[in-house]
This record gives structure tokens, sequence and C-alpha cells, in this order.
């Protein structure tokens, strides 16, 4: 991989990076890492046909050995959806509370059905190199994408309801 592959290939590895860490500062060291070790690994990153699927599962590796150290060190993990460091840049307040419980819906989905949703839908992987980064089959990115357009829509269901009840609400005590 070329230092000019992997300027290019940055920002879809950082977008990644958050997705998995849910801070910037945390991203930006694990993205780092992954161009580190694609840098110290010169030779096998030159060879392999798909530089940036490697480099995605380069980070994902590191990012899960360090789940793995600190909750041994810690008894740590994922952080809650509340405390996600993330810059606003949505044009409009309907926009961000839009974007804030779709990404909020998206960090609740179970890790595994979460990964698979950052991949293919945010990052735009076809199913096939989603399968390959996540080294599982095509048939199990199916259904765990399945599964969390289900859950998903549940929440947006739920959402819609919740929404219609307060506008009914405020209809009948004349607050509209």
């Amino acid at each position: 991989m070329s230092t000019r592959e992997l300027v290019t290939a940055f920002p879809r590895l950082w977008r990644y990076c958050l997705g998995l860490t849910q801070r910037r500062a945390e991203a930006d060291d694990l993205a780092q890492a992954a161009c580190l070790q694609a840098l110290e690994n010169f030779t096998l990153f030159q060879a392999h046909p798909a530089r940036d699927r490697w480099l995605i599962r380069v980070a994902r590796n590191l990012w899960l050995n360090q789940l793995k150290a600190d909750r041994v060190r810690q008894g740590g993990g994922l952080v809650p959806v509340d405390r996600i460091d993330l810059q606003d840049l949505s044009p409009s307040p309907e926009g961000d509370t839009f974007a804030a419980q779709v990404f909020a819906a998206v960090m609740d989905l179970p890790e595994a059905q979460r990964d698979t949703v950052l991949l293919a839908y945010v990052e735009g992987f076809s199913y096939k190199e989603t399968a390959e980064i996540l080294d599982i089959p095509i048939g199990t990115v199916m259904s765990r994408l399945a599964d969390a357009r289900r859950k998903l829509a549940v929440l947006n269901h739920e959402t819609a309801v919740h929404a219609d009840r307060v506008s009914k609400g405020r209809e009948r005590h004349g607050q509209v």
C-alpha cells in the first residue's frame, strides 16, 4: 500500500474507527495504529488485492484487542450512546434530532449487527466485502443486516406512535 493509498483510504478508515470507538480521540488513535501497522507490514499490504478492506480489518482487530485488554484491566467496554463525542454537522434541529435518533438506534444494536451495519450501510462495502472484513459467511452478513433492519423498523414505529400520541395530547388540550 503506497502512502497515497493510505491517504485516500484514511477518511473511510477514520469514520469506521469512529463508529467503533465512538470518540474522536480514540478514533484518531485507532486509525493511526492501523496505518502504522500497514506501513510496518508494507510487503503484506502490497500483496493484498483489496487493501482498503485489509486496512479496515486491521483496525477492527486492533479495536477488538483493545476492548479485550480494557475488559481485563478495568471491566470496561463500549461507551453508552449519550456519552459519544461527535461534532454536530446537521443543518437543522429536525435533522439533528433525526440523525441522533438513527445513530443512537444503530449504536444500541448488538455489537455484531452494529459492526455489520457500519461496514455495509455507512461505509458502503458490498455484502461480500463486509463478509471478508468480518471473516464471516455472506449469509451471516445478510442475516445480521436483516435483523438490524427489523430492530430499527420497530424503533422507528415506536417513535412514530409516541410522536402521534404527544401530538394528539396537545390537540386535546388546545396546545397546537
